[in-house]
């Protein structure tokens, strides 16, 4: 399998899970599978890499923590806030690595795109706070509508979001291509 396909699949095939059960099962039966499913995703990159980046294993701590929690108190909210609590945590930690010349979104981006100073520097900002954007709806999705809502939301509204903003970012990278004249 190419080794892109692999990776979409290890990153969205818990979230398609997670709808999938919460149609027929609820938001606990969901979260439980949730969590199932990417420790089992988690395993299986680090089985076929060898190695695993950082963003699987925050995502996966997260996951277990306040999915373990919506289960163990019964309360929803958790798994809810798990999404804000994520993208705080990668929208924070990218804007305090930019402040102490830490650039790393490089760390994730780097085999992917050859960039001047300038243009990481720029990346690490907008995605920075693209994640706090990111945050902030969420927060206002699942306290104001329905769970049913939400979980379409967190499914398929911010892996949409996510796909059109790095989409978005396509004439910033050609502008800051660090690679040879063409």
């Amino acid at each position: 399998m190419n080794p892109q396909l692999r990776k979409l699949a290890l990153d969205l095939g818990p979230l398609i899970i997670f709808f999938a059960t919460f149609q027929f099962a609820g938001i606990f039966a969901a979260t439980g599978i949730f969590i199932v499913a990417v420790l089992i995703s988690l395993a299986l990159g680090w089985h076929l890499e060898k190695k695993l980046s950082p963003i699987p294993v925050v995502t996966a701590i997260l996951v277990v923590f306040f999915g373990g929690l919506t289960l163990y108190l019964h309360n929803e909210t958790f798994i809810k806030v798990k999404v804000t609590f994520l993208y705080v945590i990668f929208g924070t930690t990218l804007l305090v690595g930019l402040r102490f010349n830490r650039l790393f979104i490089k760390y994730v981006f780097g085999e992917a795109f050859d960039l001047t100073e300038k243009g990481w520097r720029g990346l690490t900002l907008r995605w920075g706070l693209f994640f706090l954007a990111l945050a902030a709806i969420n927060e206002a999705v699942w306290r104001n509508t329905s769970t049913a809502t939400w979980v379409s939301f967190k499914v398929w509204g911010i892996t949409g979001l996510i796909f059109l903003f790095a989409l978005a970012q396509t004439p910033f990278l050609l502008k800051h291509d660090a690679g040879p004249e063409q």
